[in-house]
């Protein structure tokens, strides 16, 4: 089973600039997908398979540091692993960066807090093609290394929301950090995935995260790369961002 281990390093980068994201969650449709790529060599990401997705809210941006704090200050729940490390744009005076550092327990406890969710697995990347069909990347066939946070180019986390929104209004839903999904990880499971509204497999020893980052080379930050972490592991390149169901 493949599982990402990625090993610590110090890395340097001047914040991204940009005006302040709106932090606000937008609305994705109810809609049909090709979720997956079948390719010639074995993956996990394969079968194709026709996903139905219901209607839910997004986060446009990843849980910044603000938000957070002001939930650990809430709830006396602890900082997060990485807090008060400049390096990895973590602590108060990054408030708009996105928060890294945070095991999935955290990220859920966060949510419910929150009044929302983690995301599962085929939201997440249902919400990431942005209705593109067909594409390996959020804005198109291939990556644009001047739109998306990844391995050499940017030397570090950037400020969430620093490039342009896909389809759906949501940025850096690839590359920056990687996110964690409701879903159990299996490397078998979209054999056997439902048709509609999957949740994942029942019980695993991984959880899914998504995306990519910025310490990730350009095949991670594809829309149908899937990858699993231990729920109680801490990065500092995996963060979150939470939805809602649509009333």
């Amino acid at each position: 089973m493949k599982v990402i281990w990625i090993l610590l390093a110090l890395l340097f980068c001047k914040p991204g600039i940009s005006q302040k994201p709106d932090t606000t969650m937008v609305l994705i449709p109810a809609g049909e997908f090709i979720m997956g790529k079948n390719s010639a060599t074995p993956s996990d990401w394969q079968p194709e398979h026709s996903v139905k997705i219901s209607s839910f809210y997004m986060d446009k941006i990843e849980v910044t540091n603000k938000q957070y704090y002001d939930f650990c200050i809430a709830t006396n729940n602890p900082l997060p692993q990485f807090w008060g490390m400049d390096e990895f744009r973590s602590g108060v005076g990054f408030a708009d960066f996105p928060v890294v550092g945070v095991s999935y327990f955290d990220a859920e406890k966060f949510a419910r807090w929150s009044g929302k969710r983690l995301p599962t697995e085929a939201e997440l990347e249902y919400a990431a093609r942005g209705g593109l069909a067909g594409k390996n990347f959020p804005l198109g066939d291939q990556v644009d290394s001047t739109k998306v946070n990844y391995w050499k180019k940017f030397k570090g986390i950037l400020k969430a929301g620093s490039f342009p929104p896909n389809g759906f209004g949501l940025y850096d839903i690839t590359g920056n950090v990687w996110e964690w999904t409701s879903d159990f990880y299996s490397d078998n499971y979209y054999a056997v995935s439902p048709s509609e509204n999957p949740k994942g497999p029942e019980r695993g020893r991984f959880k899914v995260i998504r995306g990519g980052s910025w310490h990730s080379g350009p095949m991670c930050v594809q829309t149908f790369y899937r990858n699993g972490l231990s729920p109680s592991w801490v990065d500092f390149a995996v963060g979150f961002r939470c939805v809602k169901d649509a009333k």
